[in-house]
């Protein structure tokens, strides 16, 4: 899937690596013949691809970003008062990743645009909430689960 380029910094072997939206890196070398971004190079060239759209194979393969921890967890919902927003399309904010964790009974878990995925969720599963990409659930009988939201771990241990 597509995700905007919000950031550049070098690695270890100081080659150039986009910062995307949902937060994965993704290198960007220029490397020719097998990949042309003279762009990359300069300053210049860096930011003006900011904003721009990369395909992030790691959220078309749903992995959580490398370093993200939970930070809140809902109440545990049943069939009953699960919220009704959980039950038609929605979506998180950018770079807001979620786990639904099952608890007890089952539950439909359907990932829309661009994905169309519909997953039967039981206790013990954990079905993962990609930032941006609008989703449902909805319960299948009896059922009782909550949500737990991800964002990037503290990266300054002095903060």
């Amino acid at each position: 899937m597509k995700r905007k380029i919000i950031s550049f910094r070098q690695d270890e072997a100081s080659d150039w690596v986009a910062t995307l939206e949902c937060g994965h890196d993704q290198h960007t070398r220029h490397a020719p013949p097998l990949s042309e971004r003279p762009w990359v190079l300069s300053e210049g060239g860096r930011r003006s691809r900011l904003g721009t759209e990369l395909s992030c194979s790691r959220c078309d393969q749903h992995e959580l970003p490398a370093g993200y921890v939970p930070y809140h967890r809902t109440a545990e919902f049943t069939e009953s008062t699960v919220p009704r927003a959980l039950l038609s399309r929605h979506t998180t904010k950018a770079g807001v990743w979620a786990q639904v964790h099952v608890l007890e009974g089952s539950l439909s878990y359907r990932l829309l645009e661009p994905f169309h995925e519909e997953h039967v969720l039981e206790p013990g599963s954990v079905a993962l909430v990609l930032p941006g990409v609008e989703h449902d659930v909805r319960p299948l009988g009896p059922v009782r689960f909550f949500i737990e939201f991800y964002r990037p771990g503290n990266r300054d241990p002095a903060a």
